[in-house]
């Protein structure tokens, strides 16, 4: 089955994701009469749409049937594939992270920085995140009672701990969160490197380009540096570290400061941000973690459900294949609509509703399998501790004026939730 040219061109879009409601109105309407369809938004190729929560995970277990590296990892249009191709020589990457690769290399580099973000590591610099977090609870409490929760403090309390992390110093974070909402917000003008909309496929692949050149200039510079003095960071496990006995391509060095860099933290700070936006709406869900701070576990994982910020993958079936009753060609692209799976009726009760009682609670934001977000332990870490310290202090909290998503339909969260509140 085809789906209708409306549909199909409603989930490519960047400005529907910003949206918000008509990707979900078109994923609804996938899930209930076209659940794995073909797609051909116009300017894109073919491809098959995956919406339903169990053919997502059904394809994310079978990682060498389905693939990330053999094309474009993410939805790319044919001018701008053809633009990556002409720059790269021929791949369909500009980069080369844990994202486009398949195993082996998947393992052998997954493997590599693994276990620095193992809870039993993390628990290391839990003391630290926390002095973090009570830093910019102070800060929120210093503004008066008005301030816009995303830019004020969503987006620098996970930008400051991931780039501790890192080895990158704080003077430097302001360069790290401009390159990063250049590089996924390509698509808005608010946060673009051109300022403008509407810009041709081919013209927005050289501003993402030219990004990665920047992330690529700084990650160099650091990578020479930590050669030299290495420290207790992951920029030195990065710079130093070996693949069958091998020091890092430089491709692939630098693609993994940069998925370090900007999913390390862009992630955390959509879902935090569109936390505090769901609770400001909805005055009962506040109340019941004001009264029940037990719940923290629970909210956490249903803002992650509910934001949902890396709305899909790309995958390349490596042979013929069925799923779900049809049957996949070898070499057919698929897109795996995580937006939509997280509102899967079949899974999740009253999906539209934000329940911070939700239980059990399935979300699929964080991926699944071998390719499961390497950092998702620490996002939970940052965001249990900053509820943690944030909702004993934050006695009210309302809506003061309209927050507004990232136009992207890779990743996007608000980029302004401007809230009035009281503290203690």
């Amino acid at each position: 089955m085809r789906i209708p040219e409306e549909i199909a061109n409603t989930i490519a879009s960047p400005k529907a994701y910003g949206a918000g409601k008509p990707v979900d109105d078109a994923f609804a309407w996938l899930r209930r009469e076209a659940p794995l369809a073909i797609a051909e938004p116009r300017g894109y190729r073919p491809f098959w749409v995956v919406t339903r929560h169990a053919d997502i995970l059904a394809v994310e277990r079978q990682n060498d049937l389905f693939h990330n590296g053999d094309t474009f990892t993410t939805l790319t249009p044919i001018e701008a594939g053809e633009k990556v191709k002409q720059m790269t020589g021929g791949s369909p990457h500009l980069v080369r992270s844990l994202v486009q690769m398949d195993n082996p290399d998947h393992f052998a580099y997954r493997r590599l920085t693994q276990a620095w973000f193992m809870p039993q590591n993390l628990k290391q610099i839990e003391a630290r995140i926390r002095d973090l977090a009570k830093h910019f609870v102070d800060h929120m409490a210093s503004l008066g009672g008005t301030c816009d929760f995303a830019r004020d403090v969503a987006f620098l309390y996970p930008l400051r701990v991931v780039m501790e992390v890192i080895g990158v110093p704080q003077i430097d974070e302001p360069r790290m969160l401009r390159l990063t909402q250049e590089l996924f917000g390509s698509a808005d003008p608010d946060v673009n490197r051109s300022k403008l909309a509407d810009l041709e496929p081919a013209d927005r692949t050289r501003e993402i380009q030219a990004t990665v050149m920047d992330f690529m200039t700084y990650f160099n510079a650091m990578t020479e540096d930590r050669r030299k003095n290495p420290r207790n960071d992951l920029a030195s496990v990065i710079a130093n570290g070996q693949i069958d006995g091998k020091p890092l391509g430089h491709l692939e060095a630098m693609s993994y400061y940069i998925i370090a860099a900007t999913a390390g933290h862009d992630t955390t700070s959509a879902t935090t941000a569109g936390t505090l936006w769901a609770l400001a709406e909805r005055p009962d869900q506040f109340a019941k973690i004001k009264k029940n701070p037990a719940l923290i576990a629970n909210l956490i994982e249903e803002s992650i459900r509910w934001v949902t910020p890396v709305k899909h993958f790309m995958r390349s079936a490596t042979a013929d294949a069925e799923l779900a009753g049809q049957k996949i060609a070898k070499g057919d692209w698929m897109m795996l609509c995580y937006p939509s799976g997280n509102r899967d009726e079949a899974v999740f009760d009253r999906p539209f509703d934000f329940d911070v009682e939700r239980a059990p609670n399935k979300q699929l934001a964080f991926g699944y399998g071998a390719h499961v977000c390497l950092g998702q332990h620490l996002a939970r870490m940052e965001m249990r501790i900053l509820w943690e310290e944030l909702m004993p202090r934050l006695e009210s909290v309302e809506l003061a004026g309209e927050p507004k998503n990232t136009d992207a339909n890779f990743v996007c969260g608000p980029k302004t939730v401007p809230i009035r509140y009281r503290m203690q």
